[in-house]
């Protein structure tokens, strides 16, 4: 998507050339190979861990990092294989995603129109707006200890249920239409309750 806009801005002659299907095609099986790939390395090793006490996860989901404390083998080559990947996933991921968004603002910044820079930074503030609450929450997640705590639950919700639910939120209020029907809404609630 970073990738996406930044065609779009930067080179937007050229965006149908840049972003053909072949590209998009490579683009979305490397992240579809990329996560498949680190979940089933993880998965498998934690297949060898032995269970023997309690199997009560206090977690809303069953992840790695709360499945951990429950084995009573040790686990610290499963830890470090899981902060390795997801060091691994981030670098390789987020580097392009910063690169990209980089270059966007650069060539932002060179219009010469307030009205032309508000249109191309509202093309690509839902989609920052998104890659920071997911690569934030998910980054600690699964880079720090697990605790236990209950803000790590609330991080894995976010990242795992929230910045799902409101992505298609967030990408909505780019429409003209979505946006003059919440501001009518709320014109509507506050006529009411004042």
């Amino acid at each position: 998507m970073a990738y996406d806009r930044y065609a779009a801005i930067c080179h937007p002659l050229l965006y149908t050339v840049i972003m053909n299907g072949p590209l998009c095609t490579a683009m979305a099986s490397a992240a579809w190979l990329m996560g498949f790939l680190s979940s089933l390395v993880n998965n498998l090793c934690a297949q060898n861990l032995q269970f023997c006490g309690p199997n009560i996860i206090s977690h809303f989901s069953c992840e790695l990092p709360s499945l951990f404390p429950l084995s009573c083998s040790d686990t610290m080559p499963n830890t470090i294989l899981l902060a390795g990947s997801t060091a691994f996933l981030g670098l390789v991921t987020l580097p392009p995603i910063l690169f990209s968004y980089s270059k966007i603002i650069l060539a932002v910044l060179s219009i010469s129109s307030s009205k032309g820079q508000g249109k191309a930074f509202s093309t690509c503030s839902s989609h920052l707006t998104v890659v920071l609450l997911f690569y934030g929450t998910a980054l600690f997640r699964y880079i720090s200890p697990s605790s236990g705590s209950v803000l790590e639950r609330v991080v894995s919700i976010q990242y795992g249920v929230i910045t799902s639910l409101v992505n298609p939120l967030i990408y909505s209020f780019k429409n003209q239409e979505v946006k003059a029907a919440l501001q009518r809404i709320l014109r509507q609630q506050i006529c009411i309750s004042g």
